[in-house]
């Protein structure tokens, strides 16, 4: 078995530690708490995750 190392990102407007990280793995998104990384993190498709950003831009879970 071989380990791949994982390249985490997060907001350059996160300033408290309290921010979600993200990364890709293979095709997938991982998610994870900044706060808590080593809780795991959650796996979704490319294409949730590209259908959830485009809901963020859109305004779809502004609480309207």
């Amino acid at each position: 078995m071989y380990s791949v190392e994982i390249h985490w990102a997060r907001s350059s407007y996160c300033a408290n530690n309290s921010c979600l990280e993200v990364a890709r793995a293979g095709d997938g998104i991982l998610v994870r708490d900044s706060k808590n990384p080593d809780a795991g993190p959650l796996a979704v498709t490319g294409v949730a995750w590209t259908s959830f950003v485009r809901g963020v831009k859109a305004g779809e879970f502004d609480g309207r």
